[in-house]
């Protein structure tokens, strides 16, 4: 933790004041040139992004300290409560970063001296600029790394042997999912929604994009908000669009009562080349984890540059929608009350810029939530068909059953699975859902 005096929320208000009667320029305390940030990523994570603030503290001449918690959200509560916070925090969610901020533990970034937040958001893609405003209406977060859910995976050799082509409209995946049932070589999706305690998701993630498509981000985050309802004709326009997908017959092997018992990391018929019979399907709609989920001998390939069998395009968005949006999810810095100083300034700068991920997107999964990311630095081509999907993204949704109370998105996850196997309609699964807010 930095021994450095703190500028803290009281002296802010000071310095403003007399900077609005003097008309002097503020400035904050100088530092100690050592800033501390805790997150939650994972091992590869935390070591790729620690080697990334190395490699700025050579030129920078800021020393700064990663630490990773095993349980962010309740480990950093512990250590609020303890009074051993760092200057920095990332959250996974951005619901844990504004519970924080409306508890007054930390800054609105407007108040950190020296943080540029007009150079910070004016690179995002749309959406990351207002994720994390918190109920009084100040910006108190923003994001350092992104991951990606409109994706679908499939198999380069198998589509060229079919003679299929990679869709780019929503038109063309439609066109393409007929072609492959009047060809009888397999099944268009594999689309598996079992996870154990929390099976459903998957199917929440199908519907959140449609949402986010058909919608925009603002009906979006009002539907996270539940002012926008599940019954309403917004959600159930998605709802019609998810069930022509997955429930249309002939378009999932087994159709809806298999996907309720089948593991969403079920990749296997993916790879398969023995058509319906052996349950060959030819796309999967996943984030860009469910490379995790492939066969060993496919991940051995990947591993060795070898994409014969693996290859990614972003979702079509429907064509009477709002636009190509894409759902996913990441890491969100916010500065702890207190810890204002000008090194802890210029960390949240670079973490907040497009610059970060020089390093990272070399070592880990990273992806940058920048539309003027360097494209060319991702590894391969397709963690670059992932990072263009960001870029390239009209605006971006957080996972939305990420952020709806937690009453809510379990009914959201049990409900929607017994709509998905065919047990409810959808206005008895949405009555239910909104029931819980």
């Amino acid at each position: 933790m930095k021994k450095a005096i703190r500028f803290s929320v009281a002296a802010a208000a000071v310095a403003a004041t007399g900077l609005a009667l003097t008309g002097c320029a503020a400035s904050a305390p100088a530092g100690d040139g050592e800033v501390t940030i805790f997150g939650g990523y994972g091992e590869a994570q935390t070591a790729a992004f620690q080697a990334e603030l190395d490699e700025w503290s050579k030129t920078s001449g800021v020393k700064v300290t990663f630490t990773s918690l095993a349980s962010f959200d309740t480990d950093i509560q512990a250590k609020i409560a303890a009074g051993d916070t760092p200057d920095i925090g990332m959250w996974p969610q951005p619901g844990g970063l504004k519970k924080q901020a409306d508890a007054g533990v930390l800054v609105p970034l407007d108040s950190v001296t020296g943080f540029d937040i007009a150079a910070a958001t004016s690179t995002l893609v749309p959406g990351w600029d207002t994720l994390n405003v918190a109920a009084d209406g100040k910006l108190y977060g923003l994001p350092v790394s992104a991951n990606v859910k409109t994706l679908v995976f499939y198999n380069p050799e198998a589509f060229t042997a079919a003679g299929y082509t990679v869709p780019t409209t929503d038109a063309e995946l439609t066109a393409l999912i007929d072609q492959i049932k009047a060809d009888g070589s397999g099944y268009p999706f594999c689309a598996g929604i079992e996870s154990g305690g929390a099976t459903g998701w998957a199917f929440t993630d199908w519907l959140e994009q449609y949402v986010l498509d058909y919608n925009g981000t603002e009906v979006y985050n009002k539907w996270i908000t539940g002012d926008v309802t599940f019954d309403s004709p917004e959600v159930t326009k998605a709802v019609d669009k998810v069930a022509s997908l997955l429930l249309t017959d002939g378009n999932v092997n087994g159709g809806g009562a298999a996907m309720s018992t089948d593991g969403f990391g079920n990749t296997a018929p993916l790879f398969e080349t023995g058509g319906q019979a052996a349950g060959q399907c030819f796309m999967i709609r996943q984030g860009s984890f469910i490379t995790d989920f492939f066969p060993d001998a496919i991940k051995a390939e990947v591993a060795a540059g070898d994409f014969t069998h693996v290859g990614v395009f972003p979702l079509p968005a429907p064509s009477d929608g709002a636009g190509a949006g894409v759902l996913g999810g990441g890491d969100s810095f916010g500065v702890f009350a207190d810890h204002i100083d000008a090194d802890v300034a210029k960390v949240a700068q670079f973490i907040a810029s497009d610059q970060v991920g020089t390093v990272m997107a070399g070592k880990s999964s990273f992806v940058s939530p920048h539309a003027t990311f360097d494209n060319s630095l991702y590894p391969n081509e397709l963690t670059q068909a992932v990072g263009k999907t960001m870029a390239d993204a009209a605006f971006f949704g957080f996972d939305a059953s990420d952020q709806m109370p937690t009453e809510v998105n379990a009914e959201f996850w049990a409900a929607g699975t017994e709509y998905i196997a065919g047990k409810i309609d959808w206005a008895t699964a949405a009555g239910r859902i909104q029931a819980k807010y």
